[in-house]
């Protein structure tokens, strides 16, 4: 396969394999409790119920205000803490940045039900990093729980240039989130490689932005795209099972 300079990673169900349920009763039990040490008093469904409308409402007026600048580019993020905040608010309480920070981790924690590295996820990442190529995380995700994650995972210093969509306003497919990474670290897109697992995000997302893309169905992967073809996916390179040493083999099988 052709050689990159630089490898642009998508994160959950490409490196990290993780579980989680928002929906769980359980969870908004355990988080009314904590709104409530703090005084701010929900009974749980109350409080799921508060949490949905504020999620919906905040990205219908971002998707709002971001097809009027960007035209079809309407893939907004929300910073999710806005909603914690809002969610105190309500109840007449005002929370501090730490307080805000420490509900959503809160809830981050409380309905993961598992988080693990793929197999040989940092073994690709280092041997990437020590052949001299540009290694990047582009991730659909919250920075209050993301920037741990990779932190408890041990790859955060895997990486030569990080960019989490909730610092941007924008996720993938939005080309301009491709190109906040490109800019922002001078990568050329024509000699990079977007790796992810979902081909209406990662791989429709890069052949907008003019990079060349490798699909690797995963566990998360969305279940209609399993039996997909190459020409289907619309990706340069495909795997169809979750296999990180093999994908090692094949990025480094030849020299720039």
């Amino acid at each position: 396969m052709k050689q990159y300079r630089s490898y642009i990673f998508d994160l959950y169900g490409t490196l990290v394999d993780i579980r989680t349920d928002e929906t769980d009763i359980k969870l908004w039990q355990h988080m009314s409790l904590f709104y409530g040490y703090h005084g701010a008093q929900y009974e749980a469904e109350e409080l799921y119920r508060d949490y949905l409308v504020l999620v919906q409402g905040k990205e219908k007026a971002l998707k709002q205000e971001h097809s009027v600048q960007y035209a079809h580019e309407a893939y907004p993020e929300i910073p999710i803490e806005e909603v914690f905040r809002e969610l105190y608010e309500k109840k007449g309480v005002s929370a501090d940045q730490p307080l805000v920070l420490h509900t959503g981790q809160m809830f981050r924690v409380c309905s993961t039900r598992y988080i693990r590295l793929y197999a040989h996820a940092k073994e690709l990442l280092r041997a990437l990093r020590e052949a001299g190529r540009g290694v990047y995380l582009l991730s659909n995700a919250q920075r209050i729980f993301t920037e741990y994650e990779l932190n408890y995972l041990g790859i955060h210093d895997l990486f030569d240039g990080i960019l989490i969509s909730s610092d941007c306003g924008c996720k993938k497919p939005d080309g301009r989130f491709f190109r906040l990474l490109t800019e922002k670290y001078g990568v050329a897109p024509e000699e990079s490689l977007m790796i992810g697992n979902d081909a209406d995000t990662d791989i429709a997302g890069a052949r907008q932005a003019g990079m060349d893309s490798f699909y690797i169905h995963s566990a998360i992967s969305p279940g209609n795209q399993a039996g997909m073809a190459a020409e289907t996916l619309r990706a340069d390179y495909v795997m169809k099972k979750m296999n990180l040493r093999a994908l090692k083999d094949r990025l480094l099988a030849t020299e720039l």
